[in-house]
């Protein structure tokens, strides 16, 4: 597999390729110091996975992984702070290591992935018949343990990762239904349903406030809560396909 690393300090770069030079199934193809140069990397060298800092000159770790358009490689986080560590999962990281990393530690995250490396390399299998696109009207059942609900997609207002699985918004209720945005996107009418963020689809007939954000994004505010953040790429498709 292919990796980049990115990280502000040419030391802690140095030290994790020493350290991957141990898995001989791990080639760095490259290393960054900024969001700006891995956004080039990435583009140009189209890693399997990255070890990415959080802490960076400019943007963080997360912001870079927002700004991201179409799928992102696999993410190792390696960072010398521990209290993101639940952020880092709500993006599906597949680990998060504290630095100094330990060659321990490094191959218990580097064995998550070998199976889906493997998966990727498999030969393809029969692609299943695509489901119909649901429309507004459309009454989608939920279950979450042994709760259950027949609801209206007009009245979910959001979409939200949350671990492995999602969170629906509805009414009062927060159950977690295990899906990926992913693949209720492309179940989705996208004159209703808008992605946001890697995290997030909203409902646009629930917005009720859209005010500018930092960088250039935007902050909706949906009817009974809550707000969010639209990523930057995002940002400027809501622009255009809501524009006149």
């Amino acid at each position: 597999m292919n990796a980049l690393l990115i990280d502000d300090s040419r030391l802690a770069r140095t030290e994790l390729r020493h350290l991957l030079r141990a898995f001989s199934e791990v080639t760095v193809v490259g290393e960054a110091r900024h969001a700006a140069e891995a956004r080039q990397q990435i583009a140009a060298l189209r890693p399997d996975v990255l070890f990415l800092d959080i802490h960076m000159p400019g943007e963080t770790g997360f912001e870079l992984l927002a700004s991201l358009e179409g799928p992102a490689p696999r993410v190792i986080f390696t960072t010398a702070y521990d209290q993101y560590a639940l952020q880092a999962f709500e993006v599906n990281a597949l680990d998060y290591l504290l630095k100094p990393v330990s060659e321990t530690r490094l191959a218990a995250a580097l064995a998550k992935i070998r199976p889906l490396a493997a998966a990727a390399g498999a030969p393809a299998a029969e692609p299943e018949p695509a489901l119909p696109t649901l429309a507004a009207h459309d009454q989608v059942f939920v279950k979450d343990g042994e709760r259950c609900w027949f609801v209206r997609l007009a009245d979910i207002r959001l979409f939200e990762i949350s671990g492995s699985a999602t969170r629906v918004y509805f009414e009062q209720h927060r159950p977690l239904i295990p899906r990926s945005l992913q693949q209720l996107e492309a179940r989705l009418d996208p004159k209703v349903f808008f992605r946001a963020n890697r995290q997030q689809i909203i409902n646009l007939h629930w917005v009720a406030g859209i005010a500018p954000w930092f960088s250039n994004t935007l902050k909706i505010s949906l009817r009974e809560g809550p707000d969010v953040e639209v990523s930057r790429s995002q940002s400027g498709l809501f622009r255009e396909l809501l524009s006149l």
